[in-house]
């Protein structure tokens, strides 16, 4: 990897952190599904124009099957499911349960008779587990009735994300990666559409949540999918999948910082083990 690869990678991980506390901001007062259905459609759409502007042709008519069947299970769902999760935890812990979303990756790739299952990536589960519990019962953080709740959407949506790989294997081997950015999100557009007008915002947005929810989608949705993909181009997959154990980090210093979180240490511990564990899993 080069310098500018790294530089890359931190950029993504600290962008990708931050979209934690983007959607604590927002989710609050949109709502889960409002928050999603911006995101995928403002930053597709963004995504869109500058492949028009740069010449590049994502085929979304030519792959617009494997557009839908990757963009409603791995963007549309497991963004509900985190804007709902927002709703109800910090960000910064619920960046640290994504760390979890290699692990899902394994059991469904070995589910599909797509990777073989060593006893390292077994004790790689194991501790991914024993810190998602740890997580899931943190002192003091609890008040809110919908906090388990919250917590077991973030793995739902990590479930979501890890079967991302089995379904691109499946449905979209002849699609341009880049492509996939542009392509899956405004297909998530497409599916969560119908489901706006019944699940209206809590309130109306002010400028904060307006700016957080552009951010949300320019950012982490629009400019973190090129620099992804080009990570992929560049250094290979594997390599790129090592912004997830930068991303709880980001997502950590982002909610300490601009929303006056903290965690307890049982939280910072099981920290340490999902990423541990993510660790062992995604080792090569």
């Amino acid at each position: 990897m080069t310098p500018a690869d790294y530089g890359r990678l931190i950029l993504l991980a600290a962008i990708w952190g931050a979209a934690f506390p983007f959607m604590r901001v927002a989710a609050p007062v949109l709502g889960a599904v409002w928050t999603a259905e911006l995101r995928v459609l403002i930053g597709g759409l963004a995504l869109l124009l500058w492949f028009r502007i740069t010449g590049f042709d994502p085929g979304l008519r030519r792959h617009a099957r494997a557009y839908f069947i990757v963009g409603t299970l791995a963007i549309a769902l497991p963004f509900v499911l985190y804007a709902h999760a927002a709703r109800h935890a910090p960000a910064s812990l619920l960046a640290i349960v994504n760390a979890s979303a290699p692990m899902f990756g394994l059991i469904w790739s070995a589910l599909f008779g797509d990777e073989r299952v060593t006893l390292r990536k077994v004790v790689g589960l194991a501790l991914g587990a024993a810190g998602v519990t740890a997580v899931a019962q943190p002192d003091g953080m609890a008040a809110d009735p919908d906090f388990g709740w919250a917590i077991a959407s973030s793995l739902a949506a990590c479930c979501a994300y890890g079967a991302a790989g089995v379904l691109i294997r499946r449905f979209a081997r002849a699609v341009p990666a880049l492509g996939m950015a542009a392509g899956n999100q405004l297909a998530a557009a497409a599916v969560l559409l119908p489901l706006l007008a019944f699940a209206p915002p809590a309130g109306t947005p002010d400028g904060l949540v307006i700016a957080n929810v552009l951010a949300l989608a320019l950012l982490a949705s629009g400019v973190a999918f090129v620099l992804y993909f080009r990570l992929i181009v560049d250094v290979g997959a594997t390599r790129a999948l090592t912004v997830t154990f930068l991303i709880p980090a980001f997502g950590l210093l982002w909610g300490i910082a601009f929303l006056g979180e903290s965690l307890p240490a049982g939280a910072l511990l099981g920290g340490a083990l999902i990423v541990g564990g993510t660790a062992l899993v995604t080792r090569t």
